[in-house]
């Protein structure tokens, strides 16, 4: 009896995975098997509205005669808290603009005060009246005269609640902590913060480069190298804005790296024949792994591409990832993508240098986004490092890097290139002494 109730709520509903059940999920480094296709299939069955977050709501629809598309259906939420299930791009735009008014899409900032009577007109009431409800239901209203802005580092002396005394334990363990007086997390966060709204509702100098209204604008989290352990699975290394209608290549040429950026070779006997190209100028091969496809960087005759000896391998292990599509990221942009907003996807240049990318989120331009279209990828956020000093000086930023040097206290050691001159050549430039000198990057320096 029990089984025959699931058959008849199957049919006619398509409803969220149950809990503590195993979806069929392709992998990061696999195509899709039949099976998971399927799998994807019967859960993007049921159409709905998206929402303002870009995800339809898990709520069980009823499901209709002609079975969609995952292409085409409105995205949900494949695995809770994880990421969603497969959609194109291009069609979740479109559907929302058929869902949104054309004031919705506008991208111009509407007139002052026309936000308090559009407001009005939703609650049904006069403007005199929602002036009374900002008075009596704002921020003002409900802080208690007893309260005093101590900031929200101030802790009172006088509490029982525990999450603020283990807060305070916290804050006095790590002084660095207290954003207060000007510390270096607190200038941290101002410079993110003004990242943020450097671009906000900038308009265009030309008007054909301006962004057309209904624009979908993805926000993409570049992480570490996977070789660099440091902050490799938690911190972004940057953060983009791309719009749909741009090309894949564009992302690629915005990613900054310092593997694109290092020199390469040893110049410890001729420190100045040290070449001006970086790694970026020899190695221009990249790709982007996404939902199964290959697309690589193939704009220049250096280029090689380096998903034909991955499928090659692919194949003589007869692994699925040998039927991965492959393209051409300057032929395709991201409104033509499939793909899933919080699934880990993959970008490799420089032959092995693999960054974890992800699409957080998903929506339409608005009129506080940027609205030069010239300005994207635009970079919102990024990590930032404190430079290397000279270990001599202490004061300008590192330009070498040595390795068993009989001069430096310490094994690598960092200099700048005057103290770095001074110490271990005559005033010929003959070599003092034995090391290796390598030209160093400094990360700090991008940020």
């Amino acid at each position: 009896m029990h089984r025959t109730r699931r058959k008849r709520v199957a049919k006619n509903t398509t409803a969220a995975p149950t809990p503590g059940t195993n979806p069929v999920l392709d992998t990061c480094n696999a195509v899709p098997s039949t099976a998971s296709s399927a799998t994807t299939k019967a859960a993007n069955s049921s159409k709905s509205i998206p929402d303002a977050s870009g995800l339809a709501p898990e709520t069980p629809q009823a499901s209709s005669s002609i079975q969609e598309t995952p292409e085409d259906a409105s995205p949900m939420m494949e695995v809770f808290g994880s990421h969603s299930t497969r959609f194109r791009v291009s069609s979740l735009g479109a559907a929302w603009q058929k869902v949104l008014s054309p004031s919705d899409l506008e991208l111009r900032e509407p007139p002052k005060g026309s936000d308090d009577m559009h407001l009005a007109q939703e609650l049904g009431v006069s403007l005199k009246v929602l002036q009374e409800l900002h008075s009596v239901c704002g921020e003002e209203a409900f802080i208690c005269p007893a309260e005093t802005d101590n900031g929200v580092s101030t802790i009172p002396e006088d509490v029982d609640l525990l999450t603020l005394r283990l807060r305070k334990q916290y804050l006095n363990m790590n002084p660095g902590a207290n954003y207060q007086g000007g510390r270096l997390e607190a200038k941290i966060d101002n410079m993110k913060r003004e990242m943020e709204l450097q671009y906000f509702g900038q308009l265009p100098e030309d008007p054909q480069h301006a962004v057309q209204k209904g624009e979908v604008l993805l926000a993409i989290n570049v992480y570490y190298p996977i070789i660099k352990p440091r902050h490799k699975d938690t911190k972004p290394h940057q953060v983009f804005h791309v719009l749909g209608c741009q090309r894949l290549m564009e992302l690629r040429d915005a990613v900054s790296c310092i593997r694109d950026m290092q020199l390469s070779g040893e110049f410890s006997n001729t420190p100045n024949l040290a070449p001006d190209t970086t790694n970026k100028d020899l190695y221009k091969s990249a790709f982007f792994f996404i939902d199964g496809t290959f697309y690589n960087d193939m704009r220049y005759t250096q280029c090689r591409d380096l998903s034909k000896i991955i499928i090659e391998w692919a194949q003589m292990r007869d692994d699925a990832l040998a039927k991965a599509g492959v393209k051409s990221m300057s032929d395709v942009t991201f409104g033509e993508l499939t793909l899933k907003i919080g699934y880990p996807y993959l970008f490799c240049h420089q032959g092995n240098c693999e960054h974890i990318i992800i699409f957080k989120d998903i929506r339409l331009v608005n009129s506080g986004d940027c609205q030069d279209r010239s300005v994207y990828p635009l970079l919102i956020n990024k990590h930032f490092f404190k430079c290397h000093k000279c270990y001599m000086c202490k004061m300008y930023t590192a330009r070498w890097v040595t390795n068993e040097d009989e001069l430096a206290p310490v094994d690598p050691c960092f200099f700048c290139d005057m103290c770095f001159r001074m110490l271990h050549y005559d005033s010929e430039g003959k070599k003092l002494a034995r090391f290796l000198a390598f030209p160093f990057v400094d990360p700090g320096v991008f940020g």
